[in-house]
């Protein structure tokens, strides 16, 4: 069993802020792999689903994020995990935007929430850093944080949350080199071949359904609109 940890602050007000990126990340994940719906436990909001043959937890804390810590060991706790099944999604200030990276243990860099896990569990969690820029001054950096992505960025954030969505069940099963080309295919796809032309046999033309082709981000975004 694996737990997938998405960092942000819950409210309407921030759901579109940078520092929510993970909270996006997760939901992306469970709107397109069958997940259970989103209930309220261990001061967050928790849903459980399977990823190409392993059992995932998804996690947003409700806690705010300087005490996130506090739900993830609540979980961790109550299911026995240990520090090396969870993942942690957040924003990377030290990546461009739409970088996404894979790293295992390490330092906080100053990012409050993975304080807050650090102090609630050991830094040997394995982290995925989605880059949001920086700022250019430190003072800046905690407005730029709590902003909301301008409309110029949605593009490649879409891009960067469907690649997550692609490489999810990869991660789960700890390929993490895989996930991050998955990640990597989605922002810059390679250019399909041609298929040689077939003329199809002539056939009743269908009804169209209607569907919702929107993804969860879009979905998001029109919901606060």
């Amino acid at each position: 069993m694996k737990l997938f940890v998405g960092l942000g602050n819950p409210g309407a007000k921030y759901a579109m802020n940078r520092h929510n990126i993970g909270f996006m990340a997760l939901d992306e994940i469970a709107s397109n792999h069958g997940f259970a719906p989103w209930r309220k436990k261990f001061q967050g909001q928790l849903c459980e689903g399977n990823l190409g043959g392993e059992k995932v937890i998804l996690l947003k804390p409700e806690t705010f994020m300087n005490l996130s810590g506090q739900s993830v060991g609540e979980v961790m706790r109550f299911y026995k995990l240990a520090v090396g099944d969870v993942t942690v999604f957040h924003d990377e200030l030290d990546l461009a935007p739409g970088k996404c990276r894979v790293k295992q243990g390490g330092g906080h860099a100053g990012h409050n929430g993975l304080r807050s896990i650090h102090q609630h569990l050991s830094p040997e969690y394995q982290r995925v850093r989605l880059g949001i820029g920086h700022p250019g001054r430190k003072e800046l950096v905690s407005g730029y944080v709590l902003h909301d992505f301008p409309k110029a960025d949605l593009n490649w954030l879409d891009d960067l949350l469907r690649g997550i969505d692609d490489g999810a069940a990869q991660l789960a099963a700890g390929n993490a080199d895989k996930f991050m080309n998955a990640v990597a295919l989605r922002r810059a796809p390679v250019p399909e071949k041609k298929p040689k032309t077939v003329k199809p046999k002539p056939e009743k033309a269908a009804k169209p359904v209607a569907e919702d082709a929107r993804t969860a981000l879009q979905k998001l975004v029109d919901k606060f609109r």
